[in-house]
């Protein structure tokens, strides 16, 4: 995105939080391209017959934010953070209510980036294992929702958190250990 492009998202976010309703209608298709490819990013980390497709999952998330109200952004990667968290909300509450209705498991994410090499993990446990993360430490499990679902990098995250690249990268390795065994703990040998 060029610096043009990036101030007009910021424009477009100040004006949303002011509350110009018009500024997040505006402001979508100019990261509609970023968060179908955090949606897809997502989705293949699912099982292969989820019946959600990642338009829809962006949709979703979109009706959340409108739902939700005018909020502070500080830039695009902050914006595409949010929306990646919602987008996680979106398929754990999915997971969940698939799990209620089947019993069997649920859906599914491969957890490459967190250390699992060909192993695939209930959306759901990892959820949990998140939240609890979050009790011991909300800076590690912050990390990790911008990394593996939002898909930032180790500078966007700096950004965001507002912390050096060096710290993000050592909470990231440690998040990834924490969850590895809490989820390796949870779902037996």
């Amino acid at each position: 995105m060029s610096q043009v492009q990036s101030k007009i998202v910021k424009q477009l976010l100040d004006d949303w939080h002011a509350g110009e309703d018009e500024a997040l209608r505006a402001l979508v298709p100019l990261v509609y391209d970023e968060l179908r490819r955090v949606a897809h990013q997502y989705l293949r980390k699912e099982r292969a017959d989820h019946t959600l497709q990642s338009t829809a999952l962006v949709h979703e998330a979109y009706l959340r934010l409108e739902k939700q109200g005018a909020a502070k952004f500080e830039n695009r990667a902050h914006f595409l953070a949010i929306c990646a968290r919602l987008m996680r909300q979106i398929l754990v509450e999915y997971g969940r209510s698939r799990n209620t209705a089947k019993r069997d498991g649920g859906d599914r994410v491969t957890l490459d980036g967190l250390a699992f090499k060909s192993r695939s993990v209930d959306i759901v446990a990892l959820d949990d294992a998140l939240h609890e993360l979050a009790k011991l430490d909300q800076q590690q499990s912050r990390i990790v929702e911008l990394r593996f679902f939002g898909g930032l990098s180790i500078e966007e995250t700096s950004d965001v958190l507002k912390l050096s690249p060096r710290t993000v990268k050592r909470h990231w390795a440690s998040a990834r250990a924490w969850l590895h065994h809490q989820i390796s703990a949870t779902s037996g040998p």
